[in-house]
């Protein structure tokens, strides 16, 4: 069996609806099609995801919050109550640490960083240990402050490498900027973002050393199978309850 991953699926939320992420251009998201569910209203997308596999977490980018225009807390909160044993993963376009640890301490996922959002370089120290980073990059251009490249040594331990360009295009993952990033901080966990068109991808960011991969376009389009996706999950649940959901007829092919 290939080295494992976490997978990872994503939910980009947009007026209340889950859009579809294209090449970081918001202003062209529309909601959601899939062959998962019948609607892109974020509690029909997430039951979907989770009969096509019993996934342990989500990343959620609140893309009204990061553009600054609003934010999807009522629809968090509903669904951490629908799914209290899921892990959230939050990009609410938090400006500094203060923000998302206030996030945090109202219980409703972990907070990512994402670098487009800061304002400044985090003091030294400030990124803990159990902050998850989001690198945001729009083709070669980095979006945020650049000390964060260049201080890879403040990195947390969980890093996101998320390569806007090749979100939902099928483009394949960028191996290039994920090596880059490894080379520069080698003790980081580095999830992959953006590109993974099949299960060949999945194997080949295994082989490049990524801890896990953030998954929508492939899984939306049926082009991933459960079977195919259990090869490569690296937390495989255990519990009576989210064994009998992968058992849901329908999605094995």
């Amino acid at each position: 069996m290939a080295k494992s991953l976490q997978l990872i699926p994503v939910l980009d939320l947009m007026g209340g609806q889950v859009v579809h992420a294209y090449a970081g251009r918001r202003d062209e998201y529309r909601p959601l099609k899939s062959v998962l569910c019948d609607s892109s209203r974020p509690e029909a997308v997430v039951e979907g995801l989770l009969t096509l596999y019993p996934f342990r977490r989500i990343y959620i980018a609140d893309l009204d919050a990061i553009l600054g225009r609003g934010n999807h807390r009522a629809v968090l909160e509903a669904l951490y109550r629908a799914h209290p044993d899921l892990e959230f993963w939050v990009d609410g376009g938090f400006v500094d640490v203060v923000a998302a640890k206030a996030w945090q301490d109202m219980g409703l996922g972990r907070p990512v960083l994402g670098s487009e959002s800061l304002a400044a370089l985090p003091e030294r120290g400030a990124l803990r240990a159990d902050s998850v980073l989001s690198l945001d990059f729009r083709g070669e251009d980095f979006l945020g402050p650049a000390a964060l490249m260049r201080e890879a040594e403040r990195w947390p331990a969980e890093v996101i490498v998320m390569t806007l360009a090749r979100v939902g295009v099928g483009a394949g993952p960028d191996l290039a900027r994920l090596a880059q990033l490894r080379s520069l901080n080698p003790t980081c966990r580095l999830y992959a973002a953006g590109g993974v068109r099949h299960a060949a991808d999945l194997a080949a960011l295994a082989k490049a050393g990524a801890a896990g991969v953030l998954l929508a376009s492939a899984l939306h389009a049926d082009i991933l199978s459960r079977a195919e996706l259990a090869d490569f999950h690296a937390d495989h649940p255990t519990s009576a309850a989210t064994d009998a959901r992968a058992s849901a007829p329908g999605r094995d092919r």
